[in-house]
C-alpha cells in the first residue's frame, strides 16, 4: 500500500501501538531542542527523573527568548542552561548564535529524524523532511532520557502544490493561504503533508517558513520531501552527508487534499488579531503604518534578509516608519556582514536588533497605541506585542519592505511603479563559511561528572503534582471564550523571566483577564485552596491554542486548578494538563457551556473512577441546582497519568 512521507518516518520510529489514526502510539526521539524560556523548566524536570546523561541521539539547549535581561534573573537562566547542558550531555548554543529554529535547521536537523522541542514552532525542521513536533517541556525531558513521545496517529492532508511564485510574492503568502482554508481551530491529530511539482521551485528555507506557521494551523506538524533541493541545501552547510532523499509514494491516498496552484498566491496579510484572519493586501486600503519589523523564526533566512537588503539599498526608511530587523542566526548575520548587505540595512535607516526572538514574544519594539505594525512573525495575538490593544498585521518580507519605505500597507506588486525598484532575484549560496564557535558540544563523561550546575536563587525547582481528590468540591474560577491562546493564560513579555520560578509566575495567569482592584485569578485560586477545594476553568473552542508553555498547565496546577471544561482543547496544551493532573474534559453538549458562570460550584462525585474509566461523566453545578454531562477522551496511559498526580509521578 502506498504510503504517505509522514508514516513511512513515524514507522520506522514506532515504539508502541499501531499506526491506525485516531489510535496512540509511542515513538522513538532523535533530538530534541529546548529554548530558555521554557528550557530551564525542561531541565529542572530532567535533573529530578536522575538520569545522568541524555539518551538521545542528539539534544540542543539554545538561548533566544530572554535575552534583554533586565534584571538577573535571565542571566541566572543562561547560567544554568549552560552547566545543565555540560552536566546533562546537551550541545549548547549561546546567547547570539541565534534562533533556535533557524540554527537547528542550518546546523542539525536531519531529513527522515524525529525531533521533539519544547517550543511549539519546531516543526520548522519539517521543511527539511523531519518529523518535527511541539511538545511541553517534560515531554521532551523524557525524551531526553529515552522515553518515547506518545501521540494520536494523525490523519493526513496532503497539500499538492503545482505552479511557480510570481514576483514580490513569498512563501509566507502559502502558509497565509493555507490559513485562510483550514483556520486555527479544528486540525488538531492532523499532519499537512506537502508534495507536488511545485515544492522543487521552493528552497529549504522557504519551506521552513511554510512548517514553521505550520503550528498556527494547530496539526501536530508539517513536513516536505528530501529532495535534490535539500540536498544543495546541506552541502552548503557542510552536511552532505546528513541527506537521504525521501517522499511519498506515488499515488498515495490522504485523507484530504488541498490544491495550491502557486502562480495564483497574492500577497496576503493575516489581519488583526489572529493568524487566520486573511485578507489580500491590495483589498486593505493601504492604511498607514507606523513600525515594521522582519525577523523571528518565521522570515530571518539568508534569503529573507537578502532580499530585504537589495529592497532597501540606496533608499531611506519613511519618516514615519521604524523598520527593524532581527537576523535569525549569527550564520546569518556574518554572510550580511561579510557580503555588505548588512551596511545597506543601516543605511537605510534599519534599527537592527539581536539574533534571537526579542519582539515577537513581546520583549522590546511594542508598537504604539492604535499605531498599525507590520511583521514577518508568526502570531498576532492581542497584546503579543507588549501593546495592549494592538493592531499587528503578519505579512513577508517583501510586502513589510514595501510598507516600510512608502508609509503604507501596500500591494508589493506596485513597487516597480512607485519606487523604480526590480525584483531582486536572490541565489542560494552553495557554500557557506561555518562557524560554529558559539555551540558548546557535549563534554566527557569524566568531565561531566565534576561539573556543579550554577543554580541561583531565582531559580526554583517547579513543584509537584498531588493525585486528584475521590470527590471534586470545586469552583469555576473563571469562564473565558474561544480561541484562547497560551498567550492569554500565561503571559510573556516582561513576565518570560519569571517562568524559572512557577510560584512567582502563577500570580499572573490569566492576568489579561485581571481587572484593576479586583482578585486576580491567582487570589481567588489561593483563596479556594486555602480551604481544601480546587479550581475549575470553563473554556470555549481551541482552548490553548498557540505556544507550546506548559507554565499555561504548570502554574494553575499550583493554583490548585484540577479541572478544565471547554468546548475543545488544543493538542499541546492537553497534553501539558494530563502531565500536571489537571483533567481535561470537554462538554457533551455544547450548550451546557453557555449555562456556566464564574463563580459557579460544580462537583464531581467518584472522581477517581471516573478518571479511571469513564468516557462521559456527570457533573453538579451546585450553585444552580442542575447537572450536565461532560466527555473524557483518553487513552488508558493518560488515565494512569492522571490518577498517579501527573507524569513525573509515573517516570
Amino acid at each position: 500500500m502506498a504510503e504517505s512521507l509522514s508514516y513511512k518516518i513515524l514507522a520506522q520510529h514506532i515504539i508502541e501501538g499501531e499506526l491506525l489514526p485516531g489510535r496512540e502510539i509511542g515513538i522513538r526521539i532523535d533530538q530534541t531542542i529546548t529554548q530558555d524560556a521554557t528550557g530551564t523548566t525542561a531541565l529542572l524536570l530532567f535533573e529530578s527523573m536522575r538520569i545522568p546523561c541524555v539518551k538521545t541521539y542528539l539534544s540542543v539547549s539554545y538561548v533566544d527568548h530572554n535575552l534583554a535581561q533586565f534584571g538577573p534573573e535571565n542571566h541566572n537562566d543562561h547560567l544554568y542552561l549552560q552547566s545543565a547542558a555540560k552536566k546533562f550531555g546537551l550541545y549548547h548554543s549561546r546567547p547570539g548564535n541565534g534562533i533556535c529554529h533557524q540554527v537547528h535547521l542550518e546546523r542539525f536537523a536531519k531529513p527522515g529524524a524525529t525531533l521533539l522541542g519544547s517550543d511549539s514552532h519546531t516543526p520548522t525542521a519539517g521543511g527539511i523532511g523531519s518529523i518535527a513536533i511541539g511538545a511541553g517541556g517534560l515531554d521532551v525531558a523524557v525524551a531526553m532520557g529515552g522515553g518515547a513521545f506518545y501521540l494520536t496517529t494523525p490523519k493526513v492532508i496532503g497539500i499538492r502544490l503545482t505552479g511557480r511564485l510570481q514576483n514580490w510574492v513569498a512563501a509566507k503568502d502559502v502558509i497565509l493561504k493555507v490559513l485562510s482554508v483550514l483556520t486555527t481551530k479544528g486540525n488538531v491529530s492532523w499532519i499537512a503533508e506537502y508534495f507536488g511539482p511545485g515544492v522543487a521551485t521552493l528552497s529549504v528555507p522557504q519551506r521552513a517558513t511554510i512548517t514553521n506557521m505550520g503550528a498556527e494551523l494547530g496539526v501536530t506538524t508539517s513536513i516536505f520531501p528530501a529532495d535534490e533541493v535539500t540536498h544543495r541545501f546541506l552541502a552548503a552547510q557542510g552536511r552532505e552527508k546528513d541527506y537521504i532523499p525521501l517522499e511519498a509514494d506515488a499515488g498515495v491516498q490522504y485523507d484530504r487534499v488541498i490544491d495550491i496552484n502557486l502562480n495564483d498566491v497574492e500577497p496576503l496579510a493575516a489581519c488583526p488579531s489572529s493568524p487566520d484572519n486573511i485578507k489580500t493586501i491590495a483589498e486593505l486600503g493601504e492604511p498607514e503604518i507606523h513600525q515594521a519589523l522582519i525577523g523571528s523564526c518565521t522570515n530571518s533566512s539568508y534569503r529573507d534578509l537578502m532580499t530585504v537588503a537589495a529592497l532597501l539599498k540606496g533608499r531611506k526608511v519613511h519618516p514615519r516608519v521604524e523598520l527593524g530587523i532581527a537576523p535569525g542566526s549569527k550564520q546569518v548575520l556574518g554572510l550580511l556582514a561579510a557580503n555588505g548587505a548588512l551596511a545597506d540595512m543601516i543605511g537605510a535607516g534599519v534599527r537592527l536588533m539581536e539574533a534571537g526572538c526579542g519582539p515577537c514574544i513581546g520583549q522590546g519594539f511594542s508598537p504604539g497605541e492604535g499605531k498599525i505594525s507590520v511583521r514577518t512573525i508568526n502570531r498576532n495575538f492581542k497584546g503579543r506585542s507588549g501593546t495592549k490593544d494592538d493592531l499587528v498585521y503578519l505579512v513577508s518580507p517583501e510586502t513589510a519592505v514595501a510598507a516600510a519605505l512608502t508609509g503604507k500597507l501596500i500591494d508589493p506588486r506596485r513597487m516597480p511603479d512607485i519606487l523604480g525598484t526590480i525584483w531582486p532575484k536572490v541565489d542560494d549560496l552553495t557554500s557557506i563559511p561555518i562557524d560554529d564557535g558559539m555551540i558548546e558540544p557535549p563534554v566527557s563523561a569524566e568531565e561531566a561528572a565534576t561539573v556543579e550546575i550554577d543554580r541561583s536563587e531565582s531559580i526554583v525547582t517547579p513543584p509537584s503534582a498531588e493525585a486528584p481528590p475521590d470527590t471534586l468540591d470545586g469552583q469555576v474560577l473563571i469562564r473565558v471564550g474561544d480561541k484562547i491562546t497560551t498567550d492569554h493564560i500565561m503571559p510573556a513579555g516582561t513576565f518570560l523571566k519569571y517562568r524559572s520560578n512557577v510560584p512567582e509566575y502563577a500570580k499572573y495567569v490569566f492576568n489579561c483577564f485581571n481587572e484593576e482592584g479586583q482578585p486576580t485569578f491567582a487570589d481567588r485560586a489561593l483563596a479556594l485552596k486555602a480551604q481544601g477545594r480546587h479550581g475549575i476553568v470553563v473554556a470555549g473552542d481551541s482552548y490553548g491554542q498557540g505556544s507550546s508553555r506548559e507554565h499555561a498547565a504548570l502554574c494553575p496546577m499550583h493554583l490548585g486548578v484540577k479541572l478544565v471544561i471547554a468546548l475543545a482543547i488544543e493538542r499541546i496544551h492537553r497534553a501539558n494538563l494530563v502531565n500536571f493532573a489537571i483533567v481535561p474534559a470537554m462538554f457533551a453538549d455544547s450548550a451546557d457551556y453557555g449555562r456556566i458562570e464564574q463563580g459557579d460550584d460544580l462537583r464531581v462525585k467518584n472522581f477517581h473512577k471516573v478518571i479511571a474509566e469513564a468516557e462521559i461523566f456527570s457533573v453538579t453545578n451546585m450553585t444552580k441546582g442542575y447537572d450536565f454531562n461532560c466527555k473524557l477522551e483518553l487513552t488508558g496511559r493518560e488515565r494512569r497519568i492522571l490518577l498517579a498526580g501527573g507524569l513525573l509521578n509515573t517516570c
